[in-house]
């Protein structure tokens, strides 16, 4: 599978700019499978009543993006549904279908749980035989959260992680990939955003064993993933199976 993320230096507020910026930095790419940062339309915004999407406006750009390029699309947006606001990573098919998770770990440093909803369920995704985790940003510093309780073979995480903070992002992604024997895509947004907070081009794929997959080209990286190169590795380091049961609680 080849997955493909974009390093977004994501427009503040402006959901049309965005979709545009998006289109032009795709438009002569070709994956199995597109990435983009957590609230790719918006920026990371806590100004949920204002940026929220309400008439799914982000879920749709994702489905026309799917089926013009025929593949897999997934991203982060708010979103208001119900009458709460979630901070909402959605995976869409080619064929409009689509899975979704809202995010688990709400960022109190920035007062993210004040504003949006917690998820409540855990989102594994079954996509050309591999099954992919969803995950947001500061679901990374929970690993009993995302313990592979040998339910999947990749996690995705899409974020809006500063500059000031990127060592642990980066650590933390490496560790998630050793300790579940398991693929994992971080993918982060570049540039400075509304609140003046900088974020450095810190995007990775690591292999099982922490080693680094992806390679750079420009805005893009992207990474070629080999399910029975997995397989091999599961069979021979069997880890996993010496791992601790517990469950967790909502």
């Amino acid at each position: 599978m080849k997955i493909t993320g974009l390093n977004l230096d994501i427009i503040w507020k402006d959901k049309t700019e965005n979709f545009q910026l998006i289109e032009k930095e795709l438009q002569n790419q070709d994956a199995d499978l597109f990435l983009l940062p957590e609230m790719f339309s918006t920026g990371f915004c806590m100004d949920a009543s204002e940026v929220s999407d309400r008439k799914q406006e982000s879920l749709e750009f994702l489905k026309k993006m799917a089926k013009e390029k025929n593949t897999a699309f997934c991203g982060s947006a708010p979103v208001e549904d119900g009458g709460n606001f979630y901070n909402r990573m959605y995976f869409v098919h080619s064929d409009s279908e689509f899975n979704f998770y809202d995010k688990r770990h709400l960022f109190s440093f920035s007062g993210e749980d004040k504003v949006y909803t917690p998820g409540k369920e855990r989102v594994v995704v079954n996509y050309q035989g591999f099954r992919v985790l969803l995950q947001i940003c500061y679901d990374l510093r929970f690993p009993v959260f995302a313990r592979n309780n040998d339910d999947y073979d990749m996690i995705l995480y899409v974020a809006n992680w500063p500059e000031k903070r990127v060592e642990a992002w980066e650590q933390l992604l490496k560790a998630r990939a050793i300790e579940n024997l398991s693929f994992v895509f971080g993918l982060n947004r570049t540039g400075t955003d509304g609140n003046n907070l900088f974020y450095r081009e810190s995007s990775h794929c690591f292999f099982a064993d922490g080693k680094e997959i992806s390679e750079k080209n420009g805005n893009l990286v992207t990474a070629e993933l080999s399910l029975e190169e997995l397989k091999v590795f599961r069979n021979h380091f069997q880890f996993l199976n010496d791992r601790d049961s517990f469950s967790i609680e909502f």
